[in-house]
């Protein structure tokens, strides 16, 4: 939310002042902007209430976006109400290895319904103080299989599967569903009934990133036709790989982009394509040790920018709209 100083019902006029100018030099160098109104994080306030828990939770939330979009909406062109809802609830209700560190079968899918409730009233909320803002959902959509071809294994994936992809996509109707839909994609991931995680490990033969998923660039393909089913126009607001190797980034670059492609020759309405990260970030419960960025941040030297040969491949692309922007073609991924 807007600042984890403030208590309930206030504002820091301090943060919304700090927005704007941020949101004013995107403008200003010619950036559209994608404004996240939840990203994980919660005031202290807000948390030691219930957070999401708490019944009261989405009033509040409508609230702060009505605020939010009142301030700051003539420089909101592209409105996110809730990143990833199914890892909000999955990582911090059930694994618990994020905020508030819960394990609970019951509570995880609980937050699940509570967020969606949170995102049509976010739209709503923007929609009465800033109706120019195009407004929506972004959702991380892991390819999920099942680790053996046993009955077990698949009802367990059909569970999972409804309650991470199906709940939130197949809950997007009604005229305060948004404008659009973002979809995250990072790896293909299994799942298992045995695993004390409910994930498996990838088999071998896949190559890992330095947070351990499993590279799958078709995974892209796939689960922007699944995102499709919405009617939504589709923008991918996050793909990327953490690697110290830029050339891994660059080939996971070149194949992702190829997957997105392939997606929209066969159809699929896809408006944009986000690369995660522009730098190398802070990745939550992994500090800053994994490196997503295509330009690399020398903690060491005053927090120096450096670009890799992947943020120059990537702005040729962007700059021609051609996939060999390498210097070598870029063909479909493989299934």
């Amino acid at each position: 939310m807007v600042a984890d100083r403030t208590r309930a019902g206030e504002f820091s006029r301090a943060a919304i002042a700090h927005y704007r100018r941020v949101l004013t030099a995107l403008a200003d160098a010619g950036l559209t902007a994608f404004v996240t109104l939840h990203h994980f994080t919660l005031p202290r306030w807000f948390a030691a209430r219930g957070g999401w828990l708490a019944p009261d939770a989405v009033a509040v939330f409508g609230r702060y976006c009505a605020r939010a979009a009142a301030e700051l909406g003539d420089l909101m062109p592209y409105v996110c109400t809730v990143n990833e809802p199914q890892m909000v609830a999955l990582h911090g209700y059930l694994e618990g290895y994020h905020a508030p560190g819960i394990t609970n079968p019951i509570l995880w899918k609980r937050v699940g319904r509570v967020l969606l409730d949170a995102h049509r009233a976010a739209v709503r909320a923007v929609r009465d103080r800033s109706p120019a803002s195009q407004v929506g959902l972004a959702v991380q959509l892991p390819l999920l299989a099942p680790l053996r071809n046993d009955e077990a294994c698949w009802a367990f994936h059909g569970h999972l599967r409804h309650e991470i992809v199906d709940r939130y996509l197949d809950g997007l109707v009604g005229p305060d569903r948004g404008d659009w839909l973002g979809v995250q994609y990072y790896r293909k991931q299994w799942v298992d009934p045995a695993s004390p995680t409910v994930f498996a490990a990838p088999p071998d033969g896949y190559r890992l990133t330095q947070m351990g998923w499993a590279v799958h660039p078709d995974g892209l393909r796939q689960v922007l036709h699944r995102a499709a089913a919405t009617g939504l126009p589709l923008v991918v607001t996050e793909n990327g790989i953490a690697t110290g190797d830029d050339s891994e980034r660059l080939d996971y670059l070149k194949s992702h982009l190829a997957a997105l492609a392939l997606a929209i020759n066969e159809g699929v309405d896809v408006r944009g394509y986000l690369h995660w990260s522009a730098f190398d970030n802070f990745e939550w419960s992994e500090g800053y040790a994994p490196t997503f960025g295509l330009i690399a941040v020398d903690h060491d030297k005053d927090f120096a920018r450096i670009p890799k040969p992947s943020a120059y491949a990537f702005a040729a692309v962007a700059a021609t709209g051609r996939l060999d922007c390498a210097g070598r073609a870029i063909t479909p991924a493989g299934t």
